[in-house]
């Protein structure tokens, strides 16, 4: 089975292992602020770990965060958890962000945190948030601060320019379904010194040293994930994910959307063998954004349009972490790709106002396009491990389904 996502790793990963640790982290957080021109970069062991930490450090609590309705449930989580409220935008159908005039509309004398989430690897306007936001400052006469959620992004462009540089800060998930992993772990970079060395004190002070058994699960689970992600294993993979409790029970910890909630490590720093794998994936980043680019320009070339589904925008300066299709069809689709051998991947589930745990921080506004999104978008798989068969198959297939479908 060709599964829906697959980490990027090679023998590098394994041999970085045996590597010397002693700074490890240090030197994993130099080299990503190298690879991606910013200034300061300061590890955590989750990406929620390091924006619930943004908040903590400059005592910011209880404001107004402003957030788009459809993104990952981890950025509602930190900002509630960190004693914040949760202010929610809903997004547009052309690229799936944040629409930036309800953007606008949602800042209010509260407001202090906007975070703009550049989804499925798509760059906003970075150039509009700035401008808003400004204006926002002047009329309300105090400092709102814009924090880039590039978990999916990475290293997105916006007219040229990246956008982890615009505002004050970005902050960047690194589990193995991103781009590049650090196998767990998460990263906030900066350009503003004060900033980089409040977030770095307060974790030095606050987050605890992980403990050896924590680093032995680490490496235990990279040493899995090699063979699971193997098309002629995922199989089994796929069947224990969908059809037993097995794998809910590793996972959900990690990622539990039925309530408000984190994992319980963290408040662990991250691990030297986190950090060595980082360092080896930051070596290939270059690759796999060529790869996905690579990917992505096959399907917008040969997947043929259909009525019963809406192709992903093609847009210059997207790193493209996920190729959507929105389709009324989706668990039908989801069932009839699995059964050829394809795994579809399905992401956001859920619209963050409609979300149980969330309902009381939302008024009477809706969220249409959020909602829609929840229930209708599905991805092709757009790794870079992906071969040329592989591709050529998953464009056949898309094609076959939809245009017998659409006969």
């Amino acid at each position: 089975m060709i599964p829906r996502l697959k980490p990027y790793l090679g023998k590098e990963e394994i041999l970085a292992l045996f590597k010397k640790r002693e700074n490890a982290v240090k030197r994993f957080e130099i080299e990503f602020a190298s690879q991606f021109n910013t200034e300061y970069a300061v590890a955590f062991p989750y990406g929620r770990s390091a924006l619930w930490a943004f908040f903590k450090s400059l005592d910011l609590d209880p404001f107004e965060v402003v957030q788009p309705a459809y993104t990952c449930s981890v950025v509602a989580h930190a900002t509630v958890l960190s004693g914040n409220i949760p202010v929610f935008v809903d997004i547009n159908l052309t690229d799936y962000n944040m629409d930036l005039d309800l953007m606008a509309k949602a800042i209010t004398p509260y407001t202090r945190v906007i975070i703009p989430t550049h989804l499925f690897g798509y760059p906003m306007d970075i150039n509009k948030v700035k401008e808003i936001v400004q204006k926002a400052e002047d009329k309300y006469g105090h400092k709102i601060w814009i924090i880039q959620d590039c978990a999916h992004s990475f290293d997105a462009k916006y007219k040229g320019d990246s956008v982890i540089n615009s505002g004050d800060g970005a902050i960047f998930g690194l589990g193995i379904s991103k781009q590049i992993t650090s196998i767990f772990g998460g990263m906030f970079t900066t350009n503003d010194e004060a900033i980089a060395k409040n977030l770095r004190d307060f974790r030095d002070s606050y987050f605890l040293v992980p403990s050896w058994k924590k680093s032995l699960k680490r490496y235990l689970y990279l040493l899995a994930v090699y063979p699971a992600f193997q098309s002629f294993i995922y199989g089994l993979v796929y069947w224990l994910q969908e059809k037993t409790p097995f794998l809910n029970r590793l996972t959900r910890d990690y990622h539990l959307d039925e309530k408000i909630h984190f994992p319980p490590d963290h408040l662990d720093q991250m691990t030297a063998i986190e950090a060595l794998v980082g360092l080896e994936q930051l070596k290939k980043y270059p690759a796999v954004y060529s790869k996905r680019i690579e990917i992505a320009n096959e399907y917008f070339s040969n997947i043929i349009s259909s009525s019963k589904f809406i192709l992903p925008p093609e847009v210059g300066g997207a790193t493209y972490s996920h190729f959507v299709i929105r389709t009324e069809n989706r668990d039908q689709l989801l069932a009839l790709f699995a059964s050829k051998g394809i795994q579809l991947g399905q992401l956001i589930e859920y619209s963050m106002p409609h979300h149980p745990a969330y309902k009381i921080y939302v008024q009477e506004t809706a969220f249409p396009n959020s909602y829609l999104c929840s229930n209708s978008l599905i991805n092709l798989p757009i790794y870079p491990n992906l071969k040329n068969a592989q591709i050529n198959r998953i464009i056949s297939l898309t094609n076959t389904i939809f245009q017998s479908d659409e006969n």
